[in-house]
């Protein structure tokens, strides 16, 4: 997938806490503090791990493909869980078997892959999608936490349980954190369906971190800029324009901000090859249960 630069997406905006946002950084063991802090970055700031966001969205998107293509797991694997991987460990040492050229295993573990997996990556695949942790933008971060209480509850007296109680920290409300992604090589059915996960971010659909049931984690995305650079020919997607290519290392050497289009004007393109695209899978998978 990687052999050959064809194409690059790179998004850069904001994503804005809603509500109060907790992603953990486990049980603190400090004697003084929160019980249970907020995950900083080397200088005591909040940040969210680019694995949260990434996550979060690889599972929203797996739920929606679930709904259109069913569970077989070679359409929609699940990767928490090795049994339902598109390609076991055990099976992945058959293909290595198999096909004994990288060629060969290569495609035919692409064949084998679930969708989402071709974009998000699986043990066998390198992610064609990639998230940077989004850090605090520092202008707006005072140095402010809350801190929140939290008890257990005696299931026979329904009231505090003794010694359960505790706090957590939390970033509060209105927080702005730096986001920036990219994508390189993938097909247009692919970018669709990242910009429909994308979408359920900047309309407040995909809470990140603990403590959801309070109320926690609402975020909203506000994506500035889409830059896209597609080396391919027009005429055959499968060749590269090689004085293209040349011109846009040239204006990436230079800073030149020309060397993207904006991406915006494809979203509906994408989204519709997306369509498509899963239109003829499903169709595939009724003429397959017929037979």
């Amino acid at each position: 997938m990687f052999d050959c630069f064809k194409s690059r997406l790179e998004i850069s905006g904001k994503l804005m806490t809603v509500t109060a946002l907790r992603i953990s950084a486990g049980r603190s063991t400090e004697p003084i503090g929160s019980d249970l802090p907020v995950i900083k970055d080397a200088l005591g700031k909040p940040l969210i791990p680019g694995a949260s966001f990434k996550g979060a969205l690889r599972s929203r998107l797996e739920s929606f493909l679930r709904g259109i293509l069913g569970g077989e797991r070679t359409l929609v694997a699940n990767p928490a869980v090795e049994e339902e991987w598109a390609i076991t460990a055990q099976e992945m040492k058959e293909l290595k078997k198999q096909y004994t050229t990288d060629t060969a295993l290569t495609q035919a573990i692409l064949n084998q892959t679930d969708l989402i997996s071709i974009l998000f990556g699986s043990p066998w695949l390198a992610s064609k999608f990639q998230v940077r942790d989004l850090m605090v933008i520092s202008e707006y971060w005072f140095g402010q936490y809350q801190e929140r209480d939290g008890v257990a509850i005696d299931r026979d007296t329904e009231t505090a349980a003794d010694g359960k109680l505790y706090d957590f920290q939390v970033v509060p409300a209105g927080t702005p954190f730096k986001f920036k992604a990219m994508v390189e090589n993938a097909e247009d059915w692919e970018l669709g369906l990242l910009m429909i996960g994308l979408h359920q971010f900047e309309t407040e659909q995909i809470p990140l971190g603990g403590g959801r049931s309070r109320g926690l984690g609402v975020v909203k995305l506000e994506v500035e800029e889409m830059g896209w650079f597609d080396a391919r020919e027009k005429n055959d997607p499968d060749k590269i324009d090689a004085d293209k290519l040349l011109n846009y290392l040239k204006k990436m050497v230079n800073n030149d901000g020309s060397v993207y289009e904006d991406a915006k004007n494809y979203k509906d393109q994408w989204v519709q090859s997306l369509i498509s695209y899963l239109e003829n899978r499903e169709n595939q998978n009724a003429e397959v249960n017929v037979m």
